[in-house]
């Protein structure tokens, strides 16, 4: 282990042989963090709280602490963290609460840039994107693969749906559909995400079926019961609307329409 001598380990931090610790970094009790992390300078890790691989935590992060949340009385709740995603600069993670289910969680491959803020009780799934000062409310869950634009962020119990991308100032107090592009102030859908598809290898084909199912969905004035028994038809024979659908059914907070 890499262990800056000005760095506080505690006795039961469980850290892998090549783990890297800065300066005045403080990594605290009943925290583990796996093979190939960094730890940078004047960052806090607090616990119960799990770090797989190959993560990169930069200085002045805060992670694992307590929850911000009136109703939290010191319960064991816990921060788990996969592998090969990047913190950068300032950025705070909560643990869970005992209103859920006492864990937020944060998968693989995920880019976390300056100054965001993940509450208690969020999932997030593997390889997205949090732009500067990007914030989640609590209890938010995210899919694979979604965009958050610098200051955007969902209000809490909200999902957001895989592949989808919320612009730049845009703070949604609904559910995210899969595939969908919110904008503006108050936020608004733009279409699909269709760049970003690209990217990630979609045929053209595909494409265009998530379109089609987008225009069922905010184009042909169906209400949402009506347009997911549409979409429903379609799904037989084009899978990639499965989680587009899936978004659409487990919405409670409603879709942001």
């Amino acid at each position: 282990m890499k262990i800056h001598p000005t760095a506080l380990i505690a006795d039961s931090a469980v850290l892998a042989e090549d783990v890297q610790v800065g300066a005045y970094s403080i990594i605290g009790e009943n925290v583990e963090i796996g093979s190939g992390s960094r730890i940078d300078s004047h960052a806090v890790v607090n616990g119960p709280t799990r770090l797989g691989e190959n993560n990169h935590i930069y200085q002045f992060c805060s992670i694992g602490d307590d929850p911000q949340d009136k109703k939290y009385a010191d319960e064991p709740t816990r921060l788990e963290i996969g592998n090969d995603n990047t913190i950068r600069e300032f950025s705070t993670i909560s643990r869970g609460t005992t209103q859920d289910k006492g864990l937020t969680s944060i998968g693989n491959d995920n880019w976390i840039m300056a100054y965001v803020h993940i509450a208690h009780d969020c999932y997030i799934g593997d390889h997205t994107i949090f732009a500067n000062n990007a914030t989640l409310a609590g209890h938010v869950h995210v899919g694979d693969w979604a965009i958050f634009a610098g200051f955007s962020g969902a209000h809490q119990f909200c999902n957001v749906g895989a592949h989808s991308f919320l612009g730049m100032y845009a703070g949604s107090s609904r559910d995210v559909p899969a595939y969908t592009m919110i904008a503006g102030q108050p936020p608004s859908p733009r279409g699909i995400n269709s760049e970003g598809l690209k990217r990630r290898g979609f045929s053209t084909e595909q494409i265009r079926n998530i379109k089609n199912a987008y225009r069922i969905v905010y184009r042909k004035g169906l209400k949402l019961a009506a347009a997911i028994t549409e979409i429903e038809g379609l799904a037989a024979d084009q899978p990639e609307l499965d989680i587009f659908l899936e978004s659409l059914r487990n919405s409670e907070r409603g879709i942001l329409r």
